[in-house]
């Protein structure tokens, strides 16, 4: 299974796993700004041997089994730094999911729920 091999926490001395910045609390399709990023606090090397290939984005609403991608965004190697801004708006409560994937050490994922007023 997927689940199985995607990491949550970071290991050594580089970040991976895509930090959400975004409001905790929004209005009922409020557009509001979410930025992600790979390598928040250390940056990831983002070499042509070692770098971050893609983030993905996705929202699942609370009782709903089913997730919905809002984007993906790729990225070639020595570009500059994985990250993203993008405006989304949500019609009720839910969890941003974020993806992201190192050419080396694989998938790696992060979540932040958003409460819908």
């Amino acid at each position: 299974m997927l689940g199985e091999v995607i990491k949550k926490s970071d290991f050594k001395n580089e970040k991976h796993v895509p930090t959400i910045d975004c409001p905790e609390e929004v209005k009922v399709d409020e557009e509001f700004e979410v930025f992600i990023q790979v390598g928040k606090e250390i940056k990831h090397p983002n070499t042509v041997e070692h770098h971050i290939k893609w983030i993905q984005l996705f929202v699942q609403y609370d009782s709903d089994p089913n997730t919905v991608e809002i984007g993906k965004y790729d990225f070639g190697p020595v570009v500059g730094q994985p990250e993203i801004k993008i405006k989304v708006k949500l019609p009720k409560k839910g969890t941003l999911i974020a993806l992201s994937y190192c050419n080396i050490h694989g998938l790696w994922e992060n979540k932040q729920t958003i409460d819908v007023k």
